[in-house]
């Protein structure tokens, strides 16, 4: 069973990279982006290697930057801030008593993805592609 989910997450991270070589992240086109992996951090400890699932990350979410919206399987959470430089894009808001940031490189589509509130953070790195 292991097997067959490792194969599953290369095949889904190989979907999710391999568009980006011709793909543009600057944020003017609706994005799809997978988590792949994640972390469980918390004060005074080192933070737990985990699944996107395991946290209670969706599988997919969509990043439309022209409604400022980040969109999930469940609920809709607005992009507050957005701020774009000539390598990155990053959008923050909150959501449920968390603080989230969305750091995307614009050449590549790899995303690191941070959720925070006062107990702890989840840490999440995947990749975007256009759909």
């Amino acid at each position: 069973m292991r097997i067959v989910a490792s194969v599953v997450g290369g095949v889904l991270v190989a979907l999710a990279v391999l568009p980006a070589w011709a793909s543009d992240f600057d944020g003017s086109k609706l994005l799809i982006c997978a988590p792949v992996e994640a972390n469980d951090c918390g004060p005074g400890s080192a933070c737990d290697k985990s699944t996107p699932d395991e946290v209670g990350a969706p599988a997919f979410i969509r990043i439309d930057v022209a409604k400022k919206a980040v969109v999930g399987p469940k609920r809709t959470s607005a992009i507050q801030v957005l701020e774009k430089s000539d390598a990155q894009l990053v959008l923050q808001g909150t959501e449920l008593g968390y603080g989230w940031t969305i750091v995307l490189d614009q050449d590549t589509g790899r995303m690191s993805l941070t959720l925070a509130n006062r107990e702890g953070a989840f840490v999440l790195f995947g990749a975007c592609t256009t759909p």
